[in-house]
Formats: structure tokens, C-alpha cells, sequence
């Protein structure tokens, strides 16, 4: 249970950590845009309208379905059907949708959309650095990535230079996909169920501890960025010790 909705749900759940700690605030009634409509957007998209946020956007590689005032669930779930069952097009859901389709752009290159927080899910290379100043520009307060790598080395420089915009790697954000599949490996050696809300339950712990380990290792004047690189480093290079390949 909860292994499809890990990776979206987890990315989430990092972001109203480091919201509600930096910026003192929720995300209910915050404009964010989520690129892509796969698994990853769809339940990104869907905890973040239980939260109460504004879904503004989804996307494929032919446009943007934009939604000024938030997807609806009734939204969502067309969405999912055209992905999972019909393999449509977004193009194709502009007369089921409350939203209007964009041809020949990304979430991150519509000038006039107004975002406060970006949830990159489609794939990598896809914030470059003119779209990370867009979000700048536009004031965006945070980018958390539910895909991996989405933002160009470009792209990082232009957030790393904006050290008040949160933003988290894929690494920490994106890691409660894989984080669930090693409770899954752990119900099966054990031969163990466990109950759909114990497994959420178990995934929000689980990102309250790696946003712990990022804040702590950012230290007072760190970004979480360089608080997750940080992190990181620590673990694989007490790895590498304790396996005697380092002395």
C-alpha cells in the first residue's frame, strides 16, 4: 500500500516541513505549479489539494493544462483516467477540465502565470536558467523537485543566488519513493501487512527526518540545499569507513 503515491506524497510532505519552518506559513491557498501528469504529478497534485493548496498547472511534453483557480478533484480525476487508461493527451481534456490548455510550453516558460511554489515532476533538464529567473521574477518562494535532476546546473546557480527561495534537491525531496519500497521489502521478509495510513504515517516520519538531517547540517547560515550535499556526503563517506575502504 501507498508505493505508487510515495514519491508525490513525500515531495509534499518535505515542502510543508521546510514552509512551516522558513517561511512560517502553510501551503493552504498557495499557488503551485506541478509540471508533468504522470504518477509523480498526479499524487503530487493530490496532497497538495488536501492541504488546501492551488494546483495551478500540469503538463506533457506537448503543453500546459492551466488552472487559474486551482485543479478540483474532479480535475484531477480526469487527468488520471486520460494518463492511466485512455494514454490521452492533455490536449484531448480541454473540454473536461475546468482548465485551458497551453500548446508548445512548460509550466516554466508561461510568463504570466503566477506560482509561489514549483514541484518540477516530469524530468530532468527541465528548469534551465531562464526559467528559474521566471520563477524569480514571478516571486516564487520555493522549488522542491519530485523528479530527478529537473534543474539544469544553470538553473541551480540562479536559485543558489536567491538564498531566501527555498529550494531541495530530488535526493531529499523525491526520497520517499524509494524510502517505502525498502518498508515494502521489509513487510515481505517479515511477512508482516501493514495498513495503508501505518505506511503514510511511516512516510511523513520518514521526511521529517530527512528535512531534520538537512536543517542540521545547513547549520545557521546553510541553505537546505547544502544541507542535503552535506548530508549526503557524511553518510556515504561514514559508509566508506565503515566498510575500510577510507582510513
Amino acid at each position: 500500500h501507498l508505493r505508487p503515491e510515495a514519491t508525490g506524497f513525500g515531495t509534499v510532505y518535505m515542502a510543508q516541513h521546510a514552509i512551516e519552518d522558513k517561511l512560517k506559513r502553510s501551503l493552504e491557498g498557495t499557488r503551485c505549479a506541478v509540471s508533468g501528469s504522470g504518477n509523480v504529478a498526479q499524487f503530487a497534485s493530490k496532497m497538495l489539494i488536501q492541504l488546501g493548496a492551488k494546483v495551478v498547472c500540469v503538463s506533457d511534453s506537448n503543453g500546459v493544462l492551466v488552472f487559474e483557480e486551482g485543479m478540483t478533484n474532479s480535475d484531477l480525476e480526469q487527468i488520471i483516467l486520460a494518463k492511466t487508461v485512455e494514454r490521452a493527451r492533455l490536449s484531448a481534456l480541454e473540454t473536461r477540465v475546468s482548465g485551458k490548455y497551453i500548446p508548445d510550453h512548460s509550466p516554466w516558460t508561461l510568463p504570466t502565470l503566477n506560482v509561489d511554489f514549483a514541484f518540477p515532476c516530469a524530468t530532468q533538464n527541465e528548469i534551465d536558467g531562464k526559467g528559474a529567473n521566471l520563477l524569480i521574477q514571478k516571486g516564487a518562494m520555493g522549488v522542491f523537485e519530485g523528479a530527478n535532476l529537473p534543474v539544469t546546473t544553470e538553473g541551480q546557480e540562479v536559485l543558489r543566488a536567491h538564498r531566501d527561495v527555498l529550494y531541495i534537491p530530488g535526493k531529499a525531496a523525491n526520497a520517499g519513493g524509494v524510502g517505502v519500497s525498502g518498508l515494502e521489502m521489509s513487510q515481505n521478509a517479515s511477512r508482516t501487512y501493514w495498513k495503508r495510513e501505518k505506511v503514510d504515517a511511516m512516510l511523513k516520519d520518514m521526511m521529517a527526518g530527512i528535512y531534520q538531517q538537512m536543517k542540521d547540517n545547513a547549520g545557521e547560515d546553510g541553505t537546505l540545499e547544502e544541507g542535503c550535499n552535506r548530508a549526503g556526503f557524511l553518510k556515504v563517506a561514514q559508509a566508506l569507513k565503515e566498510l575500510g575502504w577510507v582510513y
